[in-house]
C-alpha cells in the first residue's frame, strides 16, 4: 500500500520520504522481492501520489515481477480491497505499508510461515509496547493483549476469498526493532536515521 500524503513528515508524498538517500518504499519493495514465499509484488497507489506512480514505472521496468495498481484513494481498506481484486490474486495475500523502511526478507518469511502454521484465515503483525518505548517511539495505536500492550505493525495476511469480509485473526506478537519503526512523523524519521547509522558502524 503506497497511496499515503506525508503531511506529517512535511513532504508531499510519504512513498518517497528519503532515508539514506533512498525513497522509503525501496526499501520495502528490496525486502518483498527477497521474500523466498513472495511470488508477486503488486503496489497500490492513489491519486494523490503522482510522483510514486512517476518512480515506479522507472522501477518497474528493471524487476518485471512487480506491478502497479493505481486505486481511486477511497481509503484504505476500499483501495486494499480493490486493488487485491484487481490483482487478480487468489489463495492468500500479504499485506504491508510502504512506510516499514527496515522490513527484511526472513521477517517476512517468519511472517508467512506462521501463517500456514496456525491456519486461521487472517494473521496480523504486532510490535510489543516496550519495543516501541525504548526506541522513542509513539505509536499512534495501542491494543491490550494477553496483560501487556501491543501495537499493530501495518502487516497483515488475508484470505482472498473473503477481502471484503471480517476474517478471524491471529495475533502474530514480536519484538523485532525493524518492525517498530512506522515511519509517519520526522520523529519517526529521525529514529530510523539514527537505527540505520548504527548498523552501519
Amino acid at each position: 500500500m503506497a497511496g499515503g500524503m506525508g503531511k506529517r513528515l512535511g513532504i508531499e508524498e510519504k512513498p518517497l520520504t528519503l532515508i539514506q538517500e533512498r525513497p522509503m518504499i525501496s526499501y520495502v519493495l528490496e525486502a518483498l522481492l527477497g521474500s523466498k514465499n513472495i511470488d508477486r509484488v503488486f503496489v497500490a497507489t492513489s491519486p494523490r501520489v503522482n510522483k510514486t506512480n512517476l518512480w515506479l514505472i522507472d522501477f518497474i521496468k528493471q524487476h518485471k515481477n512487480v506491478r502497479m495498481i493505481k486505486t481511486k484513494g477511497d481509503g484504505f481498506v476500499n483501495d486494499m480491497a480493490s486493488a487485491v481484486e484487481e490483482a487478480g490474486i487468489t489463495g492468500s495475500v500479504l499485506i504491508t505499508m510502504a512506510d516499514l523502511p527496515l522490513i527484511t526478507p526472513a521477517l517476512i518469511d517468519r511472517t508467512i510461515e506462521k501463517y500456514i502454521e496456525v491456519k486461521t484465515p487472517a494473521l496480523s503483525v504486532h510490535m510489543k509496547l516496550e519495543v516501541c518505548t525504548l526506541l522513542g517511539l509513539r505509536p499512534d495505536t495501542v491494543f491490550h493483549k494477553n496483560g501487556g500492550f501491543i501495537v499493530p505493525c501495518g502487516i497483515n495476511i488475508l484470505d482472498v476469498g473473503r477481502i471484503r469480509e471480517e476474517q478471524e485473526d491471529y495475533n502474530l506478537i514480536l519484538d523485532d526493532e525493524e518492525l517498530a519503526l512506522n515511519v509517519n512523523t520526522v520523529d519517526d524519521l529521525a529514529v530510523c536515521e539514527r537505527y540505520l547509522k548504527g548498523k552501519d558502524t
